[in-house]
């Protein structure tokens, strides 16, 4: 199934960007595409399988992961930065790049594929008080540090998460939505959410860029090294430490090796920041998974035989 997944993935990204060059679809394509997504595909996706979590430190271990190793990778960036004189532009691509992954677009359905749906509610614990808080909060921060935004009022950021669709759903999961509802929702709530990976796979190949300039080789390194083998490392030395069981761990290792989250690049780029290095982030490092991923899926199961 794996495998099947990854095919999948590889190959919907060839047809998004020979769609886009050919400009079979308009401009537009991609950003319908990826609301779809956000509207309808997330919120089934959390929803059928954020109900069959149950409240405890399990969850509190998995939510913390990508908050620790956020802060160690916005640590090891800074000082990167400092040691090779990286301008500020670079900096912020790397901390917004680095420590965001993709978890929800394309973590959902790849960790499904690779570890079932007990592994995917994990992943949406992960990627909901993990990183689309930490888009919410730690991205808006970076974005006034170094974009000269306005620091985000409270409130607005409050807003921002309580009205975020998969967020919603994920409150309705853990709250009123039962974990076996009537057959005929729950059959709809897996078509929608079987739908998640090809239309993402879609839309990312539409927008998928790979132009680099020289002078950006030497980040754009250190950035995919940080982000697909360093951090997933530590996660897996860190579910190790702990002795966090399965499926848990695998969904946190697994989903800490997701490439960079688009949403977290179109940040950096929307405000200038280092826009070229921004969008090959996003291209190379979503290539380079596709190696990367299984290997990690083949260590993990190696360690538990």
């Amino acid at each position: 199934m794996a495998f099947d997944a990854f095919f999948l993935v590889v190959l919907m990204l060839c047809v998004g960007k020979l769609c886009a060059a050919t400009r079979v679809f308009p401009d537009s394509a991609a950003e319908v595409l990826n609301q779809f997504v956000l509207y309808i595909c997330l919120p089934a996706a959390v929803l059928r399988y954020g109900a069959r979590l149950e409240l405890g430190l399990e969850i509190v271990s998995v939510a913390l992961v990508p908050w620790v190793l956020g802060a160690l990778a916005a640590l090891a960036v800074v000082a990167l930065c400092r040691a090779r004189g990286w301008s500020r532009e670079v900096c912020a691509v790397l901390l917004l790049c680095v420590p965001l992954g993709n978890t929800s677009f394309l973590g959902y359905p790849l960790v499904q594929a690779m570890r079932g749906d007990e592994a995917l509610s994990h992943a949406v614990v992960y990627d909901q008080f993990g990183s689309f808080l930490m888009l919410s909060t730690y991205a808006l921060v970076v974005l006034s540090r170094f974009a000269g935004d306005a620091r985000p009022a409270p409130l607005q950021v409050l807003r921002k998460i309580l009205t975020f669709p998969p967020f919603i759903a994920l409150l309705l999961a853990l709250t009123v939505f039962p974990a076996q509802p009537p057959a005929a929702i729950d059959g709809t709530l897996q078509r929608l959410s079987d739908a998640l990976l090809p239309v993402v796979a879609m839309a990312v190949g539409l927008q998928l860029k790979l132009r680099l300039p020289r002078e950006s080789l030497a980040p754009l390194g250190a950035g995919m090294a940080l982000k697909l083998v360093a951090l997933p490392a530590l996660a897996l030395a860190w579910v190790w430490l702990i002795g966090m069981p399965q499926p848990a761990a695998d969904a946190v290792v697994l989903e800490t090796a997701m490439p960079t989250m688009i949403t977290a690049s179109a940040l950096a780029i929307s405000h200038r920041l280092a826009p070229t290095l921004a969008a090959a982030m996003v291209g190379y490092s979503l290539l380079l998974s596709m190696l990367t991923l299984p290997l990690w899926d083949w260590l993990l199961r190696q360690l538990a035989a």
